[in-house]
C-alpha cells in the first residue's frame, strides 16, 4: 500500500470537482509512493496529532482541515504555523486533506452531519443538485429549546449559541463550520432553523430578523463527525492496513 493508493481512494468519495476554488485539498505532504501500514485520522494536523502520529508508527495522516492552507514563503521552525507540517515532514509522515470537496461531496461532511441530527429525507439545499454545501430535512416539530438540547448532546457540545426567531423547529439546514453566509437561503428554501457554527454577531441578528432560528454548534463539533466515517470507509477499502480515530478534540473550553 502506498500513499497514491488511499490517496486515490480518498478522489472517489471526495472528488476534487467538488472543492471551493480558493481551497488547498489532496496530498499536501509527503511522497506518493511511500508505504503505507498505519494511518490517523483527524480533523485537524495540530502538533499533538503530529506527536500521537508519530507514537504510533503512522506514514499517514487524513484530515478535514489542510496541513497548509494559504501559500507559504519558507517552511521553518521560527514559524509556529508551519513548524508542525516540518515536523511531520521531518518525521516521514504524509498528509492528505480533504475539506471543501468532502463538505460537498454525497455522503460528507454534511451528509454525516444531518443523519447525526437525525434529519429525515435530507437533500442538498440548492434545488437538482447532488453536491453542495447545505443538507436540509425535517424533524419532528420541537420547541427551539428542546432542539438545542439535542444538537448540544448529539454533537457532544460542551455548549452552544443560538438565536430563536420564535419558530417551532421541523425543516432544519446543517452546515458543518462557517456556514452562516447562507442564511438568505436556508430561508427561501423554507427552513425554520439552520445548524451550523463559527456565527458572527450580526448573523444572528440578520437570522432573527428573517424568522430563523440559528444553532451555532461549534466548528470542531459538527464537523468532527465525518472522520469516524473515513475511518470506517479507509478501513474497510483497506483491510490490510492499520487506520485509527484521532483522540484528540477540540481545544476551545468553555468557563
Amino acid at each position: 500500500m502506498t500513499v497514491q493508493t488511499v490517496l486515490d481512494f480518498l478522489w472517489e468519495l471526495a472528488p476534487v470537482k467538488y472543492k471551493m476554488p480558493w481551497d488547498n485539498v489532496g496530498l499536501l505532504l509527503g511522497r506518493r509512493d511511500a508505504t503505507v501500514s498505519r494511518v490517523l485520522v483527524a480533523l485537524d494536523a495540530t502538533a499533538d496529532v503530529a506527536d500521537e502520529a508519530a507514537a504510533l508508527g503512522c506514514q499517514l495522516v487524513v484530515t478535514h482541515h489542510p496541513v497548509i492552507f494559504q501559500a507559504v514563503g519558507h517552511l521553518t521552525d521560527a514559524d509556529p504555523m508551519t513548524e508542525t507540517a516540518l515536523t511531520l515532514l521531518e518525521r516521514g509522515i504524509a498528509v492528505i486533506s480533504m475539506h471543501t470537496n468532502l463538505d460537498c461531496a454525497p455522503g460528507g461532511v454534511n451528509d454525516v452531519l444531518a443523519e447525526r441530527l437525525d434529519l429525515r429525507n435530507p437533500a442538498v439545499l440548492h434545488d437538482g443538485e447532488t453536491a453542495g454545501l447545505l443538507r436540509a430535512g425535517e424533524v419532528a416539530p420541537a420547541a427551539l429549546s428542546v432542539f438545542a438540547a439535542f444538537v448540544k448532546e448529539r454533537l457532544a457540545c460542551e455548549g452552544l449559541r443560538f438565536v430563536d426567531a420564535g419558530k417551532t423547529v421541523h425543516r432544519v439546514a446543517v452546515g458543518g463550520g462557517a456556514c452562516a453566509d447562507f442564511i438568505p437561503l436556508a430561508v427561501e428554501n423554507g427552513c425554520d432553523t439552520l445548524v451550523t457554527a463559527d456565527v458572527k454577531y450580526h448573523a444572528f441578528q440578520e437570522a432573527r430578523i428573517r424568522g430563523l432560528n440559528l444553532i451555532d454548534a461549534g466548528h470542531f463539533e459538527t464537523e468532527n463527525p465525518v472522520c469516524l466515517l473515513l475511518r470506517d470507509k479507509l478501513a474497510a477499502a483497506f483491510p490490510q492496513i492499520e487506520v485509527i480515530l484521532s483522540q484528540h478534540g477540540d481545544w476551545i473550553r468553555f468557563f
